[in-house]
């Protein structure tokens, strides 16, 4: 068990990791779409940026689900070592990477000497890239700090940076897009990292509060894929119209990519029901514990396929 457990743990981070860096010319194979230069990096850096978005706003939801249950004493021995400082310097390093293709006119740099590091104040993804670096760099100062849950307001920055990012002012309707973004950035992030957090926590807390910590998350996470659902839903009929959104899911890369990411989703929904099932039915209510385990790797890689996402050509002209 000591050794298939770490095994297992690179091999998933592997294929995590090839998901953004080979996805790009598999999703583009025979449409006839064009792949814009480092489409590989780009997605592995994003989907980086989105899993240390995900750990830091899943520990700060879990422990306040925690600190709610009645009787609850929070001490060291009862909560798992923040993962909250290395996830904001991956995704410092992340975002810095982001910003110096943003600095080379949305092109992979050869040279340092490339990166036009005054050219990001002069335009509206340079001022959005610096303040995805900034933010996560305050929120790693934060983490450490005697007062972490301070670090929620440089997060929030980042969910809203990549808000704007997401949709130029030259969309139709800019910022009905990036609030569709907004909410289902926020609400994935809850989702992923907070069943991700729960779970460590449960190692720690066993018996009837460990029950309640996993059960009062299962009932906020109802809400969350709905949200997450209806978000995602509209956004897709935005970009793709409903008359020809069942050819553009499987002729144009972006559709590709969406599916596979919508029939992981379903994947993890059927794993929460059945978690839930075995929260509320089983005799031990922890044995719940092994379907929202494999729920986490299905959310995982739904996370990659979401880096991959942005770096492929949106199918719909504006």
């Amino acid at each position: 068990m000591t050794f298939t457990r770490p095994v297992a743990v690179l091999v998933l981070v592997a294929v995590a990791a090839l998901t953004p860096l080979l996805g790009p010319a598999a999703a583009l194979h025979g449409t006839g779409e064009a792949a814009a230069p480092g489409d590989g990096g780009t997605a592995l850096l994003r989907t980086v940026l989105f899993a240390a978005l995900c750990i830091p706003v899943g520990e700060l939801f879990v422990n306040r689900l925690a600190r709610s249950l009645p009787g609850a004493e929070i001490s060291h021995p009862c909560t798992p070592r923040s993962w909250s400082p290395f996830a904001a310097a991956a995704g410092f390093v992340a975002a810095l990477g982001l910003a110096s293709i943003v600095a080379t006119g949305n092109l992979v740099p050869d040279d340092p000497a490339d990166i036009d590091i005054g050219g990001l104040y002069a335009s509206r993804d340079g001022t959005l890239a610096l303040l995805e670096v900034n933010a996560f760099l305050v929120a790693a100062l934060c983490a450490v700090s005697r007062r972490p849950a301070t670090q929620i307001w440089p997060l929030a920055a980042v969910v809203v940076a990549e808000a704007l990012r997401a949709h130029p002012a030259t969309e139709h309707s800019p910022l009905t897009g990036s609030g569709l973004t907004l909410v289902h950035l926020t609400c994935a992030a809850l989702w992923v990292g907070g069943l991700l957090h729960a779970l460590r926590t449960l190692r720690l807390r066993t018996g009837a509060q460990g029950a309640a910590l996993l059960g009062r998350y299962a009932r906020v996470a109802v809400a969350l894929f709905a949200a997450i659902t209806a978000s995602g839903v509209w956004s897709s009929l935005r970009r793709m119209p409903p008359e020809t959104i069942l050819e553009q899911l499987t002729a144009t890369a972006y559709g590709r990519v969406l599916l596979a990411k919508v029939l992981l989703v379903a994947v993890a929904a059927a794993l929460a029901v059945r978690a839930r099932r075995r929260l509320r039915r089983a005799a031990d209510p922890l044995t719940a514990v092994a379907p929202a385990w494999a729920e986490v790797v299905a959310l995982g890689l739904a996370v990659a396929l979401s880096g991959l996402l942005t770096a492929l050509p949106v199918p719909i002209r504006w």
